[in-house]
Protein backbone atom coordinates (compact mmCIF):
# COMPACT_ATOMS: atom_id res chain seq x y z
CA UNK A 1 0.00 0.00 0.00
CA UNK A 2 1.26 3.37 -0.99
CA UNK A 3 1.65 5.23 2.25
CA UNK A 4 -0.18 8.80 2.24
CA UNK A 5 2.32 11.64 0.99
CA UNK A 6 1.74 14.60 3.27
CA UNK A 7 3.12 15.32 6.78
CA UNK A 8 1.49 15.98 9.91
CA UNK A 9 2.69 19.56 9.23
CA UNK A 10 1.89 19.30 5.65
CA UNK A 11 -1.82 18.46 6.44
CA UNK A 12 -2.46 20.94 8.54
CA UNK A 13 -0.99 23.39 5.99
CA UNK A 14 -3.22 22.64 3.72
CA UNK A 15 -6.37 22.98 5.84
CA UNK A 16 -5.04 26.36 6.26
CA UNK A 17 -5.74 27.61 2.60
CA UNK A 18 -8.52 25.66 2.27
CA UNK A 19 -10.35 27.17 4.88
CA UNK A 20 -8.67 30.75 4.27
CA UNK A 21 -10.41 30.14 1.03
CA UNK A 22 -13.98 29.03 2.29
CA UNK A 23 -14.43 29.99 5.69
CA UNK A 24 -12.13 33.53 5.91
CA UNK A 25 -13.42 35.25 9.07
CA UNK A 26 -15.96 33.24 9.58
CA UNK A 27 -19.06 31.23 8.43
CA UNK A 28 -21.87 33.34 8.71
CA UNK A 29 -24.42 31.26 8.04
CA UNK A 30 -23.41 28.95 10.79
CA UNK A 31 -23.24 31.76 13.39
CA UNK A 32 -26.33 33.12 13.00
CA UNK A 33 -28.22 29.91 11.74
CA UNK A 34 -27.21 27.48 14.11
CA UNK A 35 -27.16 27.24 18.05
CA UNK A 36 -24.18 27.40 19.83
CA UNK A 37 -24.52 24.30 21.44
CA UNK A 38 -26.35 22.25 18.95
CA UNK A 39 -24.23 19.04 17.82
CA UNK A 40 -24.22 17.09 14.88
CA UNK A 41 -24.19 13.82 13.43
CA UNK A 42 -23.75 12.89 10.42
CA UNK A 43 -22.38 9.94 7.99
CA UNK A 44 -20.33 10.51 5.13
CA UNK A 45 -21.66 8.23 2.16
CA UNK A 46 -21.16 7.21 -1.15
CA UNK A 47 -24.18 7.67 -4.09
CA UNK A 48 -22.18 6.08 -6.74
CA UNK A 49 -19.44 3.02 -7.52
CA UNK A 50 -16.70 4.73 -6.83
CA UNK A 51 -12.75 4.16 -5.65
CA UNK A 52 -11.44 6.01 -2.42
CA UNK A 53 -9.36 8.13 -1.94
CA UNK A 54 -8.51 11.04 0.50
CA UNK A 55 -9.60 9.97 3.87
CA UNK A 56 -6.66 10.34 5.64
CA UNK A 57 -7.49 13.87 5.37
CA UNK A 58 -10.91 13.85 6.73
CA UNK A 59 -10.67 13.24 10.36
CA UNK A 60 -7.72 16.72 10.86
CA UNK A 61 -10.24 18.80 8.59
CA UNK A 62 -12.77 18.14 10.99
CA UNK A 63 -10.73 18.36 14.24
CA UNK A 64 -9.33 21.56 13.16
CA UNK A 65 -12.77 22.78 13.93
CA UNK A 66 -13.83 20.54 16.59
CA UNK A 67 -10.59 18.66 18.21
CA UNK A 68 -13.33 16.48 20.60
CA UNK A 69 -15.63 15.45 17.57
CA UNK A 70 -15.51 11.67 17.19
CA UNK A 71 -14.92 9.89 13.87
CA UNK A 72 -15.35 6.45 13.03
CA UNK A 73 -14.39 5.12 9.47
CA UNK A 74 -16.16 1.84 8.09
CA UNK A 75 -13.74 1.74 4.54
CA UNK A 76 -10.59 2.82 3.55
CA UNK A 77 -8.36 4.36 0.75
CA UNK A 78 -8.09 2.14 -2.20
CA UNK A 79 -11.88 0.35 -1.33
CA UNK A 80 -14.08 -0.26 -4.05
CA UNK A 81 -18.04 0.81 -2.80
CA UNK A 82 -21.26 0.96 -4.25
CA UNK A 83 -24.01 3.45 -3.76
CA UNK A 84 -25.49 3.56 -0.21
CA UNK A 85 -22.11 2.69 1.27
CA UNK A 86 -21.15 4.81 4.45
CA UNK A 87 -17.74 6.04 4.54
CA UNK A 88 -17.65 7.41 7.78
CA UNK A 89 -19.29 8.73 10.96
CA UNK A 90 -18.33 12.47 12.56
CA UNK A 91 -20.22 13.41 16.25
CA UNK A 92 -19.65 16.69 17.33
CA UNK A 93 -19.74 20.53 17.53
CA UNK A 94 -22.88 21.06 14.89
CA UNK A 95 -21.60 24.77 13.69
CA UNK A 96 -17.78 23.40 13.55
CA UNK A 97 -18.62 20.43 11.39
CA UNK A 98 -21.12 22.24 8.80
CA UNK A 99 -18.41 24.58 8.43
CA UNK A 100 -15.99 22.00 7.33
CA UNK A 101 -18.25 20.01 5.44
CA UNK A 102 -17.81 20.82 1.98
CA UNK A 103 -13.68 21.46 2.31
CA UNK A 104 -13.82 17.54 3.37
CA UNK A 105 -16.13 16.70 0.92
CA UNK A 106 -14.43 18.63 -2.09
CA UNK A 107 -11.15 16.73 -1.70
CA UNK A 108 -12.52 13.73 -0.68
CA UNK A 109 -14.46 13.51 -4.43
CA UNK A 110 -11.97 15.03 -5.96
CA UNK A 111 -9.40 12.20 -5.49
CA UNK A 112 -11.78 9.48 -4.79
CA UNK A 113 -12.82 10.86 -8.95
CA UNK A 114 -8.84 10.49 -10.13
CA UNK A 115 -8.67 6.99 -8.13
CA UNK A 116 -11.92 5.36 -9.73
CA UNK A 117 -11.27 6.65 -13.06
CA UNK A 118 -7.54 5.22 -12.77
CA UNK A 119 -9.23 1.83 -11.66
CA UNK A 120 -11.09 1.64 -15.34
CA UNK A 121 -8.14 2.20 -16.98
CA UNK A 122 -6.38 -0.04 -14.87
CA UNK A 123 -9.02 -2.78 -15.16
CA UNK A 124 -8.97 -2.95 -19.46
CA UNK A 125 -5.54 -3.74 -19.25
CA UNK A 126 -5.21 -6.21 -16.10
CA UNK A 127 -4.33 -9.28 -17.86
CA UNK A 128 -1.89 -7.79 -20.35
CA UNK A 129 1.55 -7.22 -18.33
CA UNK A 130 1.57 -3.61 -19.12
CA UNK A 131 1.43 -1.14 -16.27
CA UNK A 132 -0.17 2.25 -16.90
CA UNK A 133 1.77 5.71 -15.24
CA UNK A 134 0.29 8.65 -14.43
CA UNK A 135 2.19 12.58 -15.35
CA UNK A 136 2.76 15.74 -14.57
CA UNK A 137 -0.60 16.86 -15.65
CA UNK A 138 -1.79 17.56 -12.30
CA UNK A 139 -3.53 20.99 -10.54
CA UNK A 140 -0.63 23.08 -8.84
CA UNK A 141 -0.63 22.63 -5.28
CA UNK A 142 -2.36 18.66 -5.58
CA UNK A 143 -0.06 16.99 -7.16
CA UNK A 144 1.23 14.89 -4.45
CA UNK A 145 -2.66 13.97 -3.63
CA UNK A 146 -3.33 13.58 -7.35
CA UNK A 147 -0.48 10.63 -8.16
CA UNK A 148 -1.68 9.29 -4.27
CA UNK A 149 -4.83 8.79 -6.09
CA UNK A 150 -3.79 7.66 -8.99
CA UNK A 151 -1.90 4.88 -6.79
CA UNK A 152 -5.06 3.96 -4.56
CA UNK A 153 -6.91 3.29 -8.03
CA UNK A 154 -3.98 0.87 -9.16
CA UNK A 155 -1.53 2.86 -11.18
CA UNK A 156 1.95 3.34 -10.64
CA UNK A 157 3.68 6.72 -9.82
CA UNK A 158 5.66 8.29 -12.64
CA UNK A 159 8.21 10.81 -12.16
CA UNK A 160 7.15 13.42 -9.38
CA UNK A 161 8.44 16.68 -11.01
CA UNK A 162 11.10 17.90 -13.37
CA UNK A 163 13.67 17.00 -10.03
CA UNK A 164 13.67 13.20 -10.12
CA UNK A 165 14.19 11.84 -13.47
CA UNK A 166 14.93 12.82 -17.00
CA UNK A 167 12.50 13.24 -19.73
CA UNK A 168 13.95 14.70 -23.28
CA UNK A 169 10.91 16.04 -25.28
CA UNK A 170 10.65 17.35 -28.44
CA UNK A 171 11.33 20.81 -27.37
CA UNK A 172 14.81 19.98 -25.65
CA UNK A 173 15.84 17.88 -29.22
CA UNK A 174 14.97 20.84 -30.52
CA UNK A 175 17.26 23.27 -28.57
CA UNK A 176 20.13 20.63 -28.23
CA UNK A 177 20.21 20.15 -32.03
CA UNK A 178 19.27 16.81 -31.86
CA UNK A 179 18.61 13.39 -30.25
CA UNK A 180 22.36 12.58 -30.16
CA UNK A 181 23.26 15.60 -28.55
CA UNK A 182 20.49 16.19 -25.74
CA UNK A 183 21.36 12.36 -24.98
CA UNK A 184 24.79 13.19 -24.30
CA UNK A 185 24.15 16.16 -22.35
CA UNK A 186 22.66 14.17 -19.59
CA UNK A 187 25.00 11.08 -19.77
CA UNK A 188 27.58 13.68 -19.34
CA UNK A 189 26.39 14.82 -16.41
CA UNK A 190 26.27 11.44 -15.20
CA UNK A 191 22.67 10.62 -15.81
CA UNK A 192 21.62 6.42 -16.38
CA UNK A 193 17.36 7.61 -16.04
CA UNK A 194 17.42 8.95 -19.30
CA UNK A 195 13.91 8.92 -21.65
CA UNK A 196 13.44 9.80 -24.63
CA UNK A 197 10.40 11.13 -26.35
CA UNK A 198 9.85 9.54 -29.77
CA UNK A 199 7.51 10.87 -32.20
CA UNK A 200 9.09 8.52 -35.32
CA UNK A 201 10.44 5.48 -35.84
CA UNK A 202 13.99 7.17 -37.21
CA UNK A 203 13.83 9.00 -33.82
CA UNK A 204 13.23 5.70 -31.76
CA UNK A 205 16.73 4.21 -34.37
CA UNK A 206 18.45 7.30 -32.80
CA UNK A 207 17.74 7.47 -29.41
CA UNK A 208 18.46 3.90 -28.47
CA UNK A 209 21.88 3.97 -30.32
CA UNK A 210 22.85 7.44 -28.48
CA UNK A 211 22.07 5.47 -25.39
CA UNK A 212 18.86 6.31 -24.05
CA UNK A 213 17.38 3.99 -21.04
CA UNK A 214 13.88 3.97 -21.66
CA UNK A 215 11.32 5.47 -24.87
CA UNK A 216 8.07 7.29 -24.84
CA UNK A 217 6.61 6.45 -27.60
CA UNK A 218 4.58 9.46 -28.53
CA UNK A 219 0.89 9.16 -30.63
CA UNK A 220 1.71 5.79 -32.03
CA UNK A 221 -1.08 3.82 -33.40
CA UNK A 222 -0.94 0.28 -32.41
CA UNK A 223 0.67 -0.94 -35.60
CA UNK A 224 3.35 1.74 -35.51
CA UNK A 225 3.98 0.27 -31.61
CA UNK A 226 4.86 -2.96 -32.61
CA UNK A 227 7.25 -1.84 -35.23
CA UNK A 228 8.56 0.25 -32.07
CA UNK A 229 8.70 -3.13 -30.10
CA UNK A 230 10.51 -4.92 -32.96
CA UNK A 231 12.84 -2.70 -33.36
CA UNK A 232 13.64 -2.36 -29.54
CA UNK A 233 13.54 -6.03 -29.24
CA UNK A 234 13.18 -5.85 -25.01
CA UNK A 235 16.76 -4.05 -24.66
CA UNK A 236 14.89 -0.91 -22.99
CA UNK A 237 11.31 -0.71 -21.64
CA UNK A 238 8.82 1.13 -24.04
CA UNK A 239 5.96 3.33 -23.04
CA UNK A 240 2.93 4.82 -24.52
CA UNK A 241 1.30 8.12 -24.20
CA UNK A 242 -1.05 10.31 -26.45
CA UNK A 243 -4.28 9.62 -27.53
CA UNK A 244 -4.99 7.43 -25.13
CA UNK A 245 -8.89 6.99 -23.76
CA UNK A 246 -10.78 3.93 -22.49
CA UNK A 247 -11.32 3.29 -25.75
CA UNK A 248 -7.78 2.47 -27.05
CA UNK A 249 -6.03 1.19 -24.23
CA UNK A 250 -6.35 -2.19 -24.15
CA UNK A 251 -5.17 -2.18 -28.27
CA UNK A 252 -2.06 -0.36 -27.15
CA UNK A 253 -1.67 -2.60 -24.37
CA UNK A 254 -1.85 -5.89 -26.23
CA UNK A 255 1.01 -4.32 -28.43
CA UNK A 256 3.29 -5.19 -25.55
CA UNK A 257 4.81 -2.16 -24.48
CA UNK A 258 5.59 -2.25 -20.72
CA UNK A 259 3.93 0.86 -19.71
CA UNK A 260 1.22 3.21 -20.86
CA UNK A 261 0.83 6.56 -19.66
CA UNK A 262 -2.35 8.32 -19.21
CA UNK A 263 -2.70 12.60 -18.36
CA UNK A 264 -6.66 12.58 -17.87
CA UNK A 265 -6.57 10.34 -14.94
CA UNK A 266 -5.35 13.92 -13.15
CA UNK A 267 -6.00 16.07 -15.60
CA UNK A 268 -9.71 15.46 -16.42
CA UNK A 269 -10.98 13.08 -14.05
CA UNK A 270 -14.81 14.19 -12.49
CA UNK A 271 -14.96 14.26 -8.92
CA UNK A 272 -17.41 11.68 -7.94
CA UNK A 273 -20.77 12.05 -5.94
CA UNK A 274 -20.37 11.37 -1.72
CA UNK A 275 -22.90 13.60 0.50
CA UNK A 276 -22.77 14.31 4.40
CA UNK A 277 -26.31 13.28 5.53
CA UNK A 278 -27.64 14.13 8.85
CA UNK A 279 -28.07 10.95 10.93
Amino acid sequence: MVAFPLTDAEVQAFIDTAFAEDIGEGDVTCATVIPEKATLSATMNARETMVLAGLPLVEPIFKRLDPACLITFYVSDGDRVGPGTRIMKVDGKARALLSAERTALNIVQHMSGIATLTRRYVDLIRDTGTVLLDTRKTIPGLRSLGKYATAMGGAKNHRMGLYDAIMIKDNHIAVAGSVEKAVAGAKAAGRNDIQVECDTLEQLRQALAAGANSLLLDNMPPAMLRDARAIVNGKIPCEASGGVNLDTIRAIAETGVEYISVGRLTQSAPAVDIGLDYA
